[in-house]
């Protein structure tokens, strides 16, 4: 006879408890949800993959309330977008001068602000790749 799962599951959500960010359990590891042991479990690929969607999903609902990147081609679009995965929606915000440029449709500009910016510094090859995508229009 199979396990009573709906009966296990209810008492886990009890005894557990859902937490929706990650905390140190009883004895110091880090944890998620109803108890997940990020430290030993992990998650699968194929939860890598939900929750990447999800966050994808979420940054283009904010990125759609900007005129700006309304306005764009989705090649660049999505330069945005991967921007504002990296940076957060409050952070790419704060690159006035190369939003200022993209309403311009200076694309040479777009790209030199980007590549001028700590950010650039930080990750790198990602950002002469992203750069280049936004001053070409063209993904190599």
């Amino acid at each position: 006879m199979p396990m009573n799962r709906q009966l296990l599951r209810s008492q886990l959500e009890r005894h557990e408890g859902l937490r929706l960010k990650p905390y140190r359990d009883t004895v110091g590891k880090l944890t998620i949800g109803y108890g997940r042991n990020l430290e030993d479990v992990g998650i699968s690929h194929d939860e890598a993959d939900f929750m990447l969607d999800n966050d994808i999903d979420q940054v283009e609902r904010q990125l759609e309330t900007v005129d700006e990147y309304n306005e764009l081609d989705p090649v660049r679009q999505a330069v945005i977008a991967n921007m504002a995965f990296n940076l957060g929606f409050h952070g790419l915000m704060q690159f006035r001068n190369m939003w200022a440029a993209v309403g311009r449709r200076d694309w040479e500009s777009a790209s030199e602000e980007m590549m001028q910016s700590k950010w650039a510094r930080q990750v790198g090859v990602r950002a002469v790749e992203l750069s280049e995508i936004m001053r070409t229009g063209e993904v190599q």
